[in-house]
């Protein structure tokens, strides 16, 4: 087989200026021997806006790309930009990565994908009756639509925005069966008789500071999960291994999600545990 001269991808987005994309996505190509090019397009920087969404994909595909990842704010504004959903992408109704074959466009969540893969390496055997999850905007679906799909009994959604969380509770529970994820309302009692706890929030984040919960909710009994990966240790994580909970960081997430849209980008399978080791070893 002949390689190609370039395989050119890409993100879109607004913010995107110190994203680990393209760091993540070229350093493994550049270790199979591939000729990867990942090109930001910040929509912060295009006098339209978001509105330069349509623009940029017809741009890319011109410019024969491999296909472009997606990211806020415009994770549902670019599906009616498509031609074909997956499976993933249509229950979630949000695409973070985008393919182009053949004169088609072809949408699909990664997302979710690479919080199981995580979690899964993570936390092998964790028990998945009552799960509380914090957060439920556009990292906090995904992350619900993997656990339902690794077989939690009963999802409980919290989220200061309680439209948002029961925006994501309807779209859920239409897949998966409404005695299976819920609205909570009563932290304390949701997490009294839940196995573990999720942070999709943005609490813990170098920008803001703090737990999500309070501390003395945690217990030893309790496992935790983060999406936050900047700082890979978070406040909420240092509280609960000083209780002796397993844990789980946010770095699986992000680094599974980019190994699963580079393979779809470019047909070859990348080694998602050297993506992993290189990644942390950079934060």
């Amino acid at each position: 087989m002949t390689t190609p001269k370039h395989l050119d991808t890409g993100l879109v987005g607004a913010s995107i200026q110190a994203s680990r994309s393209p760091w993540l996505h070229m350093e493994e190509a550049q270790a199979l021997g591939l000729p990867l090019t990942y090109t930001l397009f910040d929509l912060d920087l295009q006098p339209e806006g978001k509105g330069a969404l349509a623009r940029l994909l017809d741009e890319a595909e011109a410019r024969g790309f491999l296909g472009v990842n997606i990211t806020h704010p415009v994770k549902q504004l670019v599906i009616p930009l498509l031609h074909e959903l997956s499976v993933d992408a249509r229950a979630l109704g949000a695409v973070n990565t985008v393919v182009f074959k053949d004169g088609r466009r072809f949408g699909h969540n990664t997302d979710w994908f690479g919080f199981a893969e995580g979690f899964r390496r993570g936390l092998p055997g964790a028990a998945l009756g009552r799960v509380t999850q914090m957060g439920a905007g556009g990292a906090g679906s995904a992350v619900s639509y993997a656990m339902l799909q690794m077989g939690v009994r009963e999802l409980v959604v919290f989220d200061l925005d309680s439209a948002k969380a029961a925006q994501t509770v309807r779209l859920l529970a239409a897949k998966f069966g409404a005695d299976r994820i819920r609205v909570g309302h009563d932290l304390a009692a949701g997490l009294a008789g839940s196995d573990g706890l999720i942070n999709t929030t943005p609490m813990g984040m170098a920008k803001y500071p703090g737990l999500p919960i309070p501390k003395e909710l945690l217990r030893r009994s309790l496992w935790v999960a983060e999406v936050v990966y900047f700082p890979l240790v978070t406040a909420l994580l240092e509280a609960a291994r000083e209780l002796g909970c397993r844990t789980v960081d946010g770095g699986g997430m992000v680094v599974f999600q980019a190994a699963e849209a580079f393979r779809l980008f470019t047909g070859v399978e990348p080694d998602a545990q050297r993506m992993l080791e290189r990644f942390r070893g950079t934060l």
